[in-house]
């Protein structure tokens, strides 16, 4: 084994991890002066010759889009987005029925991973500062030495790499974390959900035209799993079918390109038609695991620190995981601003102890929308509770904001969207025992439980 690279100078820092957290990482640090060297396992997506990983479309909503903004590539990001103003639920029928998001004008972007990834990567490249190396496999970390030890893919050859400041952004298999793992008191869990996802495609129509409405994100909720779709550019939605791995409907269930067909024709009747690929995909195609992971401390020393999904895996059932790991950047910026450059032990511990209770709390959000997904959007009177909620944050603006546009549209912590989505819940369930229809909102006797129920409230 040879050692590499010369030792790191004082405001030099490395990356693990050159996915959507680290790339943008880079464009934060190296806009502050510092050196950046990005290290990355698999090969530069950006050459042709690479096959795309994971093709799910993501959700970028205001965290991300307040993150993007802070290194000025928001504009750049929005001409490659498709704004999803709301949901389209489709019951087993065809029937179809919308739910806004939030108010007028307010939506999330449908946005594709690859092609955010690559864009970040040409940004961060642009940067004088800045190094990419991919195929860079981590085997190891000496935590006291400051020493990575790296196996190249290409060439099979291994050597060290030193560090002064290492930042994970390596995802939720993180081998940084994997190296903290092994430190006194370091307390790390992984919950997997019995749930498997697929990905799958809906075709653009003639000349590219989106087959189904284009501006929403589509959801099939089946009580227990469901299908979603998100627009491409293209014409096409990338569809995610959430599916449990075992029982009489699941994964395991479903064996032969036959079964495939008459499932999906049964439980998705107008999408089957417009998924012309379905059985090759579905048999080509992973079947991929759906995670959540809380570790803490996050930190080493003054000398390396966990973001993003190494930090905080979540299942994506709010679309908030890239949101929580942009945001990250943007915490770790204005810590930077707040403290200076080199103030490194105040910021990691102050990082840590802001981020840590935010993103538990974004993992029970994630866990709890994926039951709203999957069961209650079919539930009539689950929608009538959202029109009335609508109807109480117009009345009582900034009193009364729904905990979907806490978290999606707006940059309050999560912990507090949490807090007050939970109380607002107890609310409504005494607000619904009087609510029929959506007319008996206005009744005298409503309104002034309404009224009372407010006046109870934190700032009431």
């Amino acid at each position: 084994m040879s050692s590499v690279s010369p030792p790191a100078a004082t405001d030099s820092v490395t990356i693990m991890g050159a996915g959507l957290v680290g790339s943008l990482l880079s464009l934060y640090l190296a806009r502050r002066g510092h050196v950046v060297q990005v290290l990355e396992r698999r090969p530069d997506p950006r050459r042709a010759d690479v096959r795309e990983g994971r093709s799910i479309n993501l959700a970028l909503s205001d965290r991300g889009w307040k993150a993007l903004a802070g290194v000025g590539v928001a504009d750049d990001i929005r001409q490659v987005g498709i704004p999803m103003s709301g949901r389209v639920m489709h019951d087993v029928h065809g029937n179809l029925t919308r739910q806004p998001y939030g108010r007028e004008g307010q939506a999330i972007y449908s946005v594709n991973r690859g092609q955010l990834n690559r864009r970040l990567l040409d940004l961060a490249e642009a940067q004088p500062g800045v190094r990419l190396r991919f195929g860079q496999q981590c085997l190891g970390i000496d935590l006291r030495a400051q020493e990575i030890r790296l196996r190249d893919t290409e060439t099979d050859e291994e050597h060290t790499a030193p560090y002064s400041r290492l930042f994970a952004s390596d995802g939720a298999f993180s081998a940084v974390r994997a190296a903290l793992q092994r430190t006194d008191r370091f307390d790390y869990s992984q919950n997997f959900l019995d749930y498997g996802y697929k990905e799958l495609t809906i075709a653009a129509g003639a000349g590219g035209a989106w087959q189904l409405e284009k501006n929403a994100l589509h959801i099939w909720p089946r009580g227990q799993y469901l299908m979603i779709a998100l627009p491409n550019l293209d014409g096409s939605f990338n569809c995610t079918l959430f599916f449990p791995f075992e029982g009489p409907e699941s994964f395991a269930a479903l064996q032969t390109p036959a079964e495939v067909t008459a499932f999906f024709t049964r439980v998705f009747p107008d999408a089957t038609p417009l998924m012309p690929a379905l059985t090759e995909e579905f048999f080509a195609h992973p079947t991929g695991s759906l995670v959540t992971v809380r570790c803490f401390p996050w930190k080493y020393a003054d000398n390396v620190l966990l973001l993003g999904d190494a930090a905080h895996a979540i299942v994506p059932f709010y679309g908030q995981g890239m949101n929580a790991g942009f945001e990250d950047c943007t915490v770790l910026n204005q810590l930077l601003d707040q403290h200076g450059d080199a103030a490194w032990a105040t910021i990691f511990a102050e990082f840590q102890a802001q981020r840590k209770p935010n993103n538990d709390a974004m993992a029970d959000l994630a866990i709890y929308n994926f039951v709203e997904m999957r069961d209650r959007v079919a539930d009539p009177r689950f929608l009538l509770q959202k029109k009335i909620e609508a109807k109480i944050a117009t009345q009582y603006p900034g009193r009364w904001v729904p905990l979907y546009a806490q978290v999606t549209f707006s940059d309050t912590p999560y912990a507090e969207a949490w807090a007050a989505g939970q109380r607002q819940d107890a609310i409504m369930v005494r607000l619904m025992a009087h609510i029929q229809a959506e007319a008996d909102y206005e009744q005298p006797a409503v309104q002034a439980l309404v009224r009372q129920e407010l006046a109870q409230q934190p700032g009431g």
